[in-house]
């Protein structure tokens, strides 16, 4: 005996009366013996969850720029260069890691915007158990964010995604977007998190933006900043002037004349350590979006600067440059060096932690030459 065909979804080319019938059989249908039962229709698949309030819809994709390769000089550019002029006007990544909500709840009185490498877990650590550490000085609240991205190869990428997600969990100070951490892309990171400031955290009085290879003596910091007043312009640090673009293609700032003709950059204050208002962030975050993106981050913010009509100004306590020792009969790692400072480029680890713990010595005696090792 022949198995009878299972119903077909297209009986409506059959008549009328055949449709009817179909159906009933439909509904009465059992296989012949020795018969596989026909397959009983598929349960329409649920529609897509739609974003909530709470979890907002990722942006798509950016498209590279395909007109910049046109230009007759883009091919011979090295391949970061490249990268770099076909998605400068990608500004929209989604957080693959936010801080609570309530990073911010409270007067925040300098909040410590420390830029990280994705993989750069121990300078993360010492940083926090040190001058990064969120605590009351002087009275004032501090609170601290590391801004990292993305491995750039796949597989790197998930094992530090996955120890960022861990840190997030256990330390709630991370901030991490989805793009290619590089240091072409430090500006889309500064751009970024003043965004993510002006949402979450625009009534913090002052910022420290730095990186995790310094040394910042926060105490010092606090002591300076209450003199100063948060609603009037604020941006202080190693102040650099009448510099332009480097144009030979090895150095690691190279920057192509495809990329900016001009020969001269506005005054800037060096990208290790700065200190910045509330005023000044607004106006900052105002004049970022009629920029483009330039690749040396230090620099694109004197250039908004330059747009706001502020200036940055010198702050002798301030060495993105390094500390060198007065003569070579002392050691520049000698603490009542930094005793007075209220930043220094560049520490390793446990360089940091070493010198943290002799500037917290009580009987730390600066009369005479003190060394720590």
């Amino acid at each position: 005996m022949r198995c009878p065909r299972p119903l077909r979804a297209d009986a409506g080319l059959l008549l009328a009366v055949g449709a009817l019938a179909l159906l009933v059989l439909l509904g009465l249908h059992v296989a012949p013996p020795g018969c596989p039962a026909a397959e009983p229709p598929r349960a329409p698949r649920e529609a897509p969850t739609r974003p909530t309030a709470a979890s907002p819809p990722r942006p798509a994709p950016c498209v590279a720029n395909a007109s910049v390769a046109a230009h007759p000089e883009f091919k011979a550019q090295p391949a970061h260069v490249r990268d770099f002029l076909l998605y400068r006007h990608c500004r929209a990544f989604p957080l693959l890691q936010d801080a609570p909500r309530d990073k911010c709840a409270g007067p925040v009185f300098l909040l410590l915007a420390i830029k990280s490498s994705p993989g750069n877990y121990e300078r993360r650590e010492l940083v926090r158990r040190t001058w990064g550490r969120e605590r009351r000085v002087r009275g004032a609240q501090l609170r601290r964010l590391f801004l990292v991205g993305t491995a750039a190869s796949a597989h790197e990428a998930r094992k530090v995604n996955r120890l960022l997600a861990l840190e997030a969990e256990a330390h709630g100070d991370i901030l991490q977007w989805a793009f290619h951490d590089s240091f072409f892309n430090l500006t889309l990171k500064q751009v970024l998190f003043l965004e993510w400031q002006g949402r979450r955290c625009a009534d913090a009085s002052f910022v420290l933006n730095g990186d995790d290879d310094v040394f910042a003596h926060t105490d010092n910091m606090v002591a300076y900043l209450q003199s100063q007043d948060p609603g009037h312009h604020l941006f202080v640090g190693h102040l650099i002037r009448n510099v332009g673009p480097i144009r030979a293609p090895w150095s690691k700032y190279f920057v192509p004349r495809l990329v900016m003709a001009q020969e001269r950059y506005p005054p800037y204050c060096g990208g290790g350590g700065f200190l910045l208002s509330r005023f000044t962030a607004t106006a900052l975050r105002r004049a970022a979006p009629t920029l483009d993106l330039f690749p040396i981050d230090d620099v694109f913010l004197g250039m908004c600067l330059q747009r706001a009509g502020l200036e940055p100004a010198s702050h002798s306590g301030v060495r993105t440059g390094g500390l060198r020792a007065p003569s070579a009969a002392h050691s520049s790692f000698d603490p009542c060096f930094y005793r007075e400072l209220l930043l220094v480029h560049r520490f390793l680890p446990y360089e940091l932690l070493l010198m943290w713990e002799a500037l917290n010595q009580p009987d730390l005696a600066c009369g005479r030459r003190a060394r720590i090792y």
